[in-house]
């Protein structure tokens, strides 16, 4: 595999020479290339970037030079151009096993406020192009986004592990849980000991143990892994971010309005609530959501109390309920409980009664001996 890096600090890639990365170029099962992109500038002060079109904060990196390093590369159909961005879609171990089939791959660094899109757009005529991001934050550039992409993809190279078997049973693989605890010596550390039946011998019993906790771990950490959900229109139901606040709020006072009518009350806690507040609850509630068309349309919540799965704000856009929503997200926030609850609980309003319908269907029995906020039933179902 051929792997170029066009870049305003060159050096960030020494790492590449170093450890696995490195051998594999020295034996040739890598053919790495670093390039200064100030290469392909023509001005005294090696400019590759200006001011935006528009206004605003920042600089842009300027097309000419990009423009021109693809065409002195010699890249073309066949090759694969790679833009770390935050705005790309999330990298993860699908993506690396994708790519990792690639015989070349360009990394086009940007920094400032990124590149100018007709360097994207022009790529796109030439290559394969791809917008990665790591995740929901940003960085200062592309280099450190290029490095872990790069090592991510090139040990699914054959031969690049020494042991080809250190890919089967890791995090992300294709059993796609996460990975099991490891130990090693001394037997015991600090007072604490292996595990026995890591000492037994018993290779059955060891594999069904690293099974166990490989879902015990996942479970606890990424629910979401065990139980990947989605609509029956293809439409996936994921992990709330910090952005979706605002959007999470004004969800919550549609549903609420109504909620206030069914009761004929206004003494409803959500229907008040501030963006501060929504904020505050994300970061105690485990919450997904559900776009469609970009827009937020419904949303869930969930959290331990005691030994039992609290659910809550099964919230679904005035214009889609009854659609059969409402049922995924509470079907979903179940099966995304952690292993540790034994049962699950939720309040409903007294009045509402399509709610208490669906919640009845679904296993849920009234709770009339349990303690409820003013104008709201308690409603419990075991987990079985």
């Amino acid at each position: 595999m051929r792997l170029d890096y066009l870049t305003i600090f060159p050096d960030f890639f020494g790492p590449l020479e170093l450890s696995l990365p490195g051998k594999a170029a020295a034996s040739g099962l890598l053919d790495v290339h670093v390039h200064d992109l100030r290469t392909w500038t023509h001005d005294r002060h090696r400019t590759v970037d200006d001011t935006p079109y528009g206004g605003g904060a920042g600089m842009v990196m300027k097309p000419e030079p990009f423009g021109e390093a693809f065409e002195a590369l010699g890249i073309g159909a066949g090759d694969t151009i790679v833009f770390t961005t935050p705005s790309g879609e999330r990298f993860d171990q699908r993506l690396a096993e994708e790519l990792a089939t690639r015989e070349r791959i360009v990394f086009a660094c940007g920094r400032y406020e990124g590149i100018d899109q007709r360097v994207i757009d022009h790529a796109r005529e030439v290559a394969e192009v791809r917008e990665l991001s790591l995740g929901d934050y940003v960085l200062n550039g592309g280099e450190v986004a290029a490095l872990a992409v790069t090592e991510a993809v090139v040990r699914l190279l054959p031969g690049f592990m020494g042991n080809a078997e250190s890919l089967v049973e890791e995090s992300h693989g294709a059993s796609g849980l996460l990975e099991y605890p490891v130990y090693t010596k001394p037997r015991t550390w600090q007072g604490r000991e292996v595990p026995d039946v890591l000492l037994s011998g018993d290779h059955g019993r060891i594999a069904a143990w690293r099974e166990d906790q490989a879902r015990r771990r996942t479970a606890r950490r990424r629910p979401d892994l065990l139980h990947p959900s989605v609509l029956d229109d293809g439409t996936p139901i994921v992990r709330a971010v910090p952005g979706d606040a605002g959007e999470l709020l004004t969800l919550q006072r549609a549903c609420w309005v109504q909620e206030a009518l069914d009761n004929d009350t206004l003494d409803i806690p959500a229907l008040h609530e501030s963006l501060d507040d929504v904020v505050a609850w994300m970061q105690e509630w485990d919450t997904w959501v559900v776009r469609r068309a970009g827009r937020l349309v419904g949303a869930v919540r969930g959290k331990m109390e005691g030994d039992a799965w609290d659910i809550g704000r099964i919230m679904v856009a005035p214009d889609l309920q009854g659609s059969g929503l409402g049922r995924a997200l509470l079907d979903h926030i179940q099966a995304v409980a952690p292993e540790q609850a034994t049962s699950y609980l939720l309040f409903t309003g007294e009045g509402s009664a399509r709610n208490r319908r669906m919640y009845r269907k679904a296993g849920f029995r009234l709770r009339a001996d349990l303690p409820a906020p003013p104008h709201a039933v308690v409603l419990t179902k075991p987990r079985r």
